[in-house]
């Protein structure tokens, strides 16, 4: 059963996406304001990145008004890096750094976005049967940072294991108050929070008037409205190789690409591929998917859903698939076999054409 450990809010690096944004010739040209530079341009746009999470954020935004599309984007920024203050666990002024500290000792007060989160895990945790755990804060043995990486010994492990369990979470939504039930237990939000946090990025935007927009953070991506009066082009990559794109959706409106995979941040030992999604049980990285890819019409229907399936296995996303046909489910599995469902065979096309 599978989990990120510190996705998105570890130190800031450059990892591979599953899923790239495809804006006119598929290039990212971050800060880039267009008046119109080329006949396929219609409209004004804005298009920028900034380090953010742990990762690369970008937005791209469109409108008749340029000023006011920098205004929105800046807004947009400052309410996703107030929120990831909130939520990261490498910050000792966070709220998610206080739980920790309080942990086994007294509930600590939190903001309504922090405990919308931890609720949204607690949920994620009942439905995927311990698959998505926030309390593997706990295995911080492994560093995945090139030219440091670190694995915990089996003995630091098995010390830990006991103090990982949903249960141990104790939310008071009346009270605003969340508690760590025993010392040494901590949580890390990271596979659960970042999807949210650029939500508000896109809530940001979308209440000052954007109605065009695409916010990307590290290979999840949401979109509003259009690209320049056709769909948003999201492009796939192949978790077997993922140099190599396999194609690419396209989407209008409100929608989410989410996506997870073994090779965003993973070293080698003896052979053996070490990566940062964890399982819960064992505080090991997961086997069994290489990589998982989600499509769907808002933020609630796949988050931390990616992170879950990537230890469940290909059986547990057919059967995700049947009860929900609605959603885009992409997952490949670590014998090689590639699967989607029908509604992903629907909407994934060739990157030709």
């Amino acid at each position: 059963m599978a989990q990120v450990l510190s996705r998105g809010f570890s130190p800031q690096r450059r990892r591979l996406a599953m899923a790239l944004p495809l804006l006119g010739a598929g290039v990212w040209s971050a800060g880039t304001w267009a008046a119109a530079p080329a006949a396929e341009v219609k409209e004004p746009y804005w298009r920028t990145s900034r380090a953010l999470m742990g990762t690369q954020v970008d937005v791209a935004v469109a409108g008749a008004d340029g000023a006011a599309l920098r205004r929105a984007t800046d807004l947009a920024f400052a309410q996703m890096q107030r929120l990831e203050q909130l939520m990261s666990r490498y910050r000792p002024d966070s709220v998610v750094a206080r739980i920790n500290h309080a942990a086994g000792i007294a509930p600590v007060r939190v903001p309504p976005e922090v405990m919308a989160v931890l609720r949204s895990a607690q949920q994620l945790a009942a439905a995927t049967g311990g698959a998505f755990d926030a309390t593997v804060g706990v295995f911080k043995g492994w560093s995945f940072a090139p030219g440091a990486t670190a694995v915990p010994t089996d003995r630091e492990l098995a010390r830990q294991r006991p103090l990982v369990g949903a249960r141990g979470l104790v939310l008071d939504p009346r009270a605003g108050t969340a508690f760590l039930a025993r010392q040494g237990m901590a949580l890390d939000l990271g596979g659960v929070a970042k999807l949210p946090i650029l939500e508000a990025g896109m809530q940001v935007l979308r209440a000052n008037g954007v109605d065009h927009a695409l916010v990307n953070g590290g290979g999840d991506v949401l979109t509003l409205g259009q690209w320049q009066g056709r769909p948003w082009r999201v492009g796939l990559r192949d978790p077997r190789a993922p140099e190599r794109l396999l194609g690419r959706v396209e989407v209008e409106g409100p929608a989410v690409v989410a996506s997870s995979g073994d090779y965003e941040r993973c070293f080698f030992q003896d052979g053996e591929r070490m990566h940062h999604v964890l399982n819960p049980r064992t505080g090991r990285p997961a086997t069994g998917v290489h990589g998982v890819s989600l499509v769907a019409r808002d933020v609630a229907a796949v988050n931390g859903l990616g992170t879950a399936l990537m230890v469940q296995g290909l059986a547990a996303g057919q059967a995700l698939a049947q009860r929900r046909p609605d959603l885009a489910l992409l997952m490949a599995g670590a014998d090689g076999t590639l699967w989607q469902s029908g509604a992903m065979a629907a909407l994934l096309r060739p990157m030709a054409g």
